[in-house]
C-alpha cells in the first residue's frame, strides 16, 4: 500500500537528519571560545581596550576576533602541589636595567597606562584580585626571581591577608584593586573614593606599606575614577596589554609582548601555568621582567 510505503520513507528521512546532525555536532572541532574586546568607550585611553565585566575576569579579553593564542605556553594540565622545583620550565633573565622613571602628567587626575612610556626591554607582570589562594604561587614566585605587582581586592583577600603576606616577604608589592571590585566608571565621586580611599587604607594596615597604584575592576574608568584616586594617594592607574588565562597568552597587537607592556593575570587554579607562559612570552621578546613600582615617580 502507497501510505506505509510513504510512511516509512519519512520515517528512513528523519532518522538519516538526525544521524548527520549528530555527526555535525561530535565532528566540531573543540576551539578554545576567545572573547572579543569592546570597542574602547570615550572615557577609556585611546590605547586600551575595554572589557565588559563578564569578559575581563572570568576569561581575559583578546584584542580583537582574530586574536590568537601565544606559542608560548604552559603545559601542565592541572597545578602541582607546593614543594615543586619549577626550575626546568623557568626561563632565566639578566637583571632588569636601572629604571627609567616615566614623567607623570600634572593636575588632579592619576596617570593612566596599559604600556609604560619606556625604550628599556622591559615588560610588566601584575596579578589581580585573589579569590584563588593556591599554595604553590609562593615557590613558584621565590624560584623565578622575577619582580610582581599584585592588585588586591578586599573583599577577595579578606579571609586569608597572610597568604598575601608571604607573598610579599617574597618580593611582591601589593597595591589596590577596590574593596568589592564593582565597576567604578560612572559611579558618583564618594562612591568611587570610598572604593580606592578604603582599599588602600586597608591594604596599608595589613601589610606596612599602603598602596600608590591602582587598578580599576575590568579596566573601566572614567575622569572621576582618576580624580578619586588622585585624591586617594594613587600616583597612577593602570591598563593592560596582554592577559594569560589557561596558559595562553592573548596580544591587544601583534602577537609579542611590546617595550613597557603590562601583562594581566590573575590568581586563578591555573596559576602556574599561567604565570610561566607569561614569563616564556617576556623571554621569547627578548624583554626582561621588571618591577612597575621602579618606573612610577
Amino acid at each position: 500500500m502507497l501510505i506505509p510505503r510513504l510512511r516509512a520513507r519519512r520515517i528512513a528521512a528523519a532518522v538519516l537528519a538526525v544521524a548527520t546532525l549528530a555527526g555535525c555536532a561530535a565532528s566540531k572541532p573543540d576551539h578554545p571560545k576567545w572573547t572579543d574586546a569592546a570597542a574602547p568607550p570615550p572615557a577609556v585611553a585611546s590605547s586600551a581596550v575595554a572589557a565588559s565585566p563578564a569578559s575581563s575576569e572570568a576569561a581575559p579579553p583578546s584584542a580583537s576576533p582574530a586574536a590568537k593564542p601565544s606559542k608560548t605556553q604552559a603545559t601542565t594540565a592541572a597545578a602541582p602541589p607546593a614543594g615543586v622545583n619549577y626550575g626546568d620550565r623557568l626561563p632565566k633573565f639578566d637583571r632588569a636595567p636601572k629604571a627609567d622613571k616615566v614623567h607623570l602628567p600634572e593636575g588632579n587626575l592619576a596617570a593612566y597606562y596599559s604600556r609604560i612610556p619606556t625604550d628599556q626591554p622591559v615588560a610588566f607582570i601584575t596579578i589581580d584580585d585573589g579569590q584563588v589562594k593556591r599554595p604553590e604561587a609562593l615557590d613558584l614566585i621565590k624560584q623565578a626571581g622575577v619582580p610582581v605587582t599584585l592588585f588586591l581586592m578586599i573583599d577577595a583577600i579578606r579571609n586569608d591577608p597572610q597568604y598575601f603576606k608571604r607573598l610579599q616577604d617574597a618580593g611582591a608589592v601589593i597595591e589596590a584593586h577596590t574593596v568589592t571590585h564593582q565597576s567604578l566608571r560612572g559611579k558618583s565621586y564618594n562612591v568611587q573614593r570610598k572604593e580606592i580611599c578604603d582599599s588602600a587604607d586597608k591594604l596599608g594596615n595589613w601589610y606596612g606599606r599602603r598602596p600608590v597604584l591602582f587598578r580599576p575592576p575590568y579596566g573601566e574608568k572614567d575622569d572621576t575614577t582618576l580624580k578619586a584616586s588622585h585624591d586617594c594617594g594613587m600616583h597612577a592607574a593602570f591598563f593592560w596589554k596582554e592577559t594569560v588565562d589557561k596558559g595562553i597568552v592573548r596580544y591587544q597587537q601583534g602577537n609579542t609582548v611590546q617595550r613597557g607592556d603590562i601583562i594581566l593575570m590573575h590568581f586563578r587554579d591555573r596559576f602556574v601555568d599561567d604565570f610561566i607562559a607569561a614569563l616564556q612570552a617576556i623571554k621569547a621578546a627578548g624583554l626582561t621582567p621588571a618591577l612597575l613600582e621602579d618606573y612610577i615617580p
